[in-house]
């Protein structure tokens, strides 16, 4: 099984086979991507879950042989050499071939013919060595049925065995996969409706060309009924393939199993392989629109965080207002209260100065301010009231899926108390201060990074979502003192249970003053410790290494470490002369090689360094407010905010974000926007289209 996922992926055998030891053992992909490094031959998370998801399809694989192997053996089928095609087939749609003479089925045609005595009839047909057909279907009508109708229940039988052999499956499936060409047409009745689908009301493209964010529009505007869909090969090409397998001889009986063939392909195959092209077409479309999203989802979650600072934060708004929140370094509520600068009301002065005090007496050092309705126009006013020489920066935050947090099970128990537009405040102020840590607490389909995230497979997505949520958390590790039960649940070998365990434990006992402490928490024993420790760090706690990403069981190396230089550990950390002075290979043993080696020099060098980097504040034009504004020809500063494969979705300070074609971005082809930008990356755009009644906006940043 092994060698076949080696073969596969193109990876090393020796590491595939250590990733399913360590997976059996109950290894975390993180874990084993970090700290064994030596078995794996260093490969990282994103070759380590495909290993993961091809040993599960081989298993399953596996047991539906079995299931069938049972099943003919029932039957008391005993063809040998059917039954090794069986052992030794590793692909699922072949085997579902092999087995499809044998599967039990709903009453058809062809066993109704059966039922009357005509399948002697159709061998004899097959045989093709009987030219007067008619003469042996009068021997099987015998008086209860005309010529006609024994012949066409032998064809019926024909026709079944037709699209229940193997080799003729297999060759029209590759015609289809080669061939098969998309056609869309609008339902008359429903043009008006449909206008936001125009592109697609005569549309026809070839399946194995068709970009995956089209076949997924497609396919929702036929679910809501806009479009008509068929698939089609050349009809006249498919049956001659079948023809050239089938029939050996001239005469009458190649006549029947033509005229079976015909049948066979428009009743029986065309239908049966239109459904399995377009589920294999929406499958392929599907892993690439969750792969955009989670590549997507992982930048928004690494995206620089602000630290730990005091905030204002601000949900703005018109007729309801502004909700206005403080919150203190650790994210905790100071005060809230609401603002009404905008029309109706226009308190600007009563706001400005409600604002102001609250700058002064909490000592704010910096502001959040959602960037839905009201966003822009509530920047400017802050910013135009502040004092210069407070020097606060002002951030437009993304509101996608705040709503969803306030009023959430997750939302109502950190503050039962508050009304939910003051938690979506405190949430937008959290986001500035660390987008992970809140992130996480919210449905990451509602967070609003991706495409036609309820167009795809569901399940397939949120396992997607949910690894790249807890490779992002252990990428940049969970202070164990001050991380929330939503952040703990993420690190690998915790789970829910265990964080809640984790997080009771600190309530009861005050923080933990060391790594080791963990093995304290009920429901958190030796193989989950091993697992989350390196994940989990302890500041200003009784050992340095445990503020770092340093394993313990990697300690008593950094302890030999200290011994060479004969210093203290403190000593060693952050010292980068006395770590580059060390020996590694001295150190080496069986277990521990110097990809381990290297990870604990550079964490020694750095320890706990946040690989996020810094929040910086974008300046919009402040003369730009709506799309009406717009014209062709400004450039403007903008924000991306969403990544797909046609291009890249650009914030520049209105309601409506532009698109940049990737064909727009660099002077250069590129197959995917993300060879270039990433998600919150500040740029230069250059109005070139501007559409009001569409409401889209398109961009360039080649000018």
């Amino acid at each position: 099984m092994e060698q076949l996922i080696s073969k596969q992926l193109n990876l090393p055998l020796a590491g595939v086979q250590a990733v399913v030891k360590l997976l059996q053992e109950g290894g975390t992909i993180p874990f084993i991507a970090r700290y064994r490094k030596e078995a794996t031959g260093s490969l990282n998370e994103v070759a380590i879950e495909q290993i993961a998801t091809a040993h599960k399809k081989l298993l399953d694989l596996a047991k539906r042989k079995q299931s069938i192997l049972e099943s003919l053996k029932e039957q008391g089928v005993d063809n040998e050499a059917l039954l090794n095609k069986i052992k030794n087939c590793y692909d699922g749609k072949l085997l579902e071939d092999l087995y499809l003479p044998y599967k039990p089925k709903r009453k058809t045609r062809a066993s109704k013919a059966r039922e009357q005595g005509l399948e002697p009839l159709a061998k004899i047909i097959m045989a093709q060595k009987q030219d007067n057909v008619r003469h042996q279907a009068f021997r099987f009508a015998k008086g209860k049925l005309t010529e006609e109708e024994a012949l066409q229940g032998a064809r019926d039988i024909i026709a079944e065995w037709v699209s229940e052999h193997a080799y003729a499956r297999n060759l029209l499936r590759k015609l289809f996969q080669k061939t098969a060409v998309l056609q869309a047409k609008v339902v008359t009745k429903k043009k008006a409706e449909a206008q936001k689908y125009k592109d697609y009301f005569e549309f026809s493209q070839p399946v194995k060309r068709l970009p995956s964010h089209r076949l997924l529009a497609i396919l929702r505007a036929e679910k809501e009924g806009f479009l008509k869909l068929k698939i089609e090969v050349d009809v006249e090409e498919a049956n001659q393939k079948l023809q050239h397998i089938f029939i050996k001889s001239e005469g009458s009986a190649a006549e029947q199993i033509e005229t079976a063939i015909k049948d066979a392909y428009k009743r029986l195959l065309s239908p049966s392989l239109e459904t399995e092209l377009r589920k294999d077409a929406k499958a392929k479309a599907d892993d690439e629109a969750i792969s955009i999203f989670s590549n997507n989802l992982k930048q928004l979650l690494m995206a620089a965080p602000l630290g730990a600072k005091k905030v204002m934060a601000l949900d703005p708004g018109y007729r309801t207002g502004c909700k206005l929140v403080g919150l203190n370094p650790q994210g905790d509520l100071l005060f809230h209260t609401a603002i009404f600068p905008h029309p109706p009301q226009n308190q600007k002065q009563k706001a400005s100065h409600i604002v102001l005090n609250l700058l002064q007496q909490h000592q704010i050092e910096a502001i959040a301010i959602g960037n839905g309705t009201a966003g822009r126009e509530t920047e400017q006013f802050i910013k135009s009231i502040l004092p210069k020489n407070l020097n606060i920066e002002v951030y437009l935050i993304s509101e996608a899926g705040a709503s969803i947090y306030s009023a959430s099970a997750n939302g109502r128990e950190e503050f039962p108390d508050l009304d939910a537009t003051v938690r979506g405040s405190i949430s937008i102020g959290r986001r500035l201060m660390d987008p992970l840590a809140e992130l996480v607490k919210i449905d990451a389909k509602s967070i609003g990074v991706g495409q036609y995230q309820h167009d795809v497979a569901q399940d397939k997505l949120k396992a997607s979502l949910d690894n790249t949520v807890m490779y992002s958390v252990n990428e940049v590790g969970v202070n164990l003192n001050t991380a929330s039960k939503h952040l703990l649940q993420y690190v690998a070998g915790i789970g829910a249970k265990v964080a809640d365990n984790i997080v009771s434990y600190r309530n009861e006992n005050g923080a933990f003053k060391n790594r080791k402490a963990l093995l304290k928490v009920k429901g958190l024993g030796a193989k989950a410790y091993e697992q989350s420790a390196g994940f989990l760090r302890v500041k200003t706690g009784d050992n340095p290494l445990d503020a770092s990403a340093v394993h313990p069981e990697s300690y008593a190396i950094v302890k030999q470490m200290a011994k060479q230089h004969n210093c203290a550990i403190k000593d060693l950390i952050g010292d980068k002369a006395l770590t580059e002075a060390l020996n590694l290979k001295v150190f080496v043993n069986e277990k521990v090689g110097l990809p381990t080696l290297n990870d604990i020099v550079s964490e020694l060098n750095k320890p706990g360094l946040d690989p996020r980097g810094a929040a910086k504040a974008i300046q919009f034009d402040e003369t730009i407010r709506t799309i009406s504004d717009l014209k062709n020809g400004m450039v403007l500063n903008g924000k991306v905010t969403n990544l797909t494969k046609f291009g890249a979705f650009v914030d520049i300070g209105i309601k409506e974000n532009g698109l940049i074609h990737k064909s727009q971005i660099i002077d250069r082809f590129i197959n995917d926007p993300a060879e270039v930008l990433k998600l919150d990356q500040a740029v230069k755009v250059k109005v070139t289209d501007v559409d009001i009644e569409r409401k889209r906006i398109q961009l360039s940043m080649r000018f």
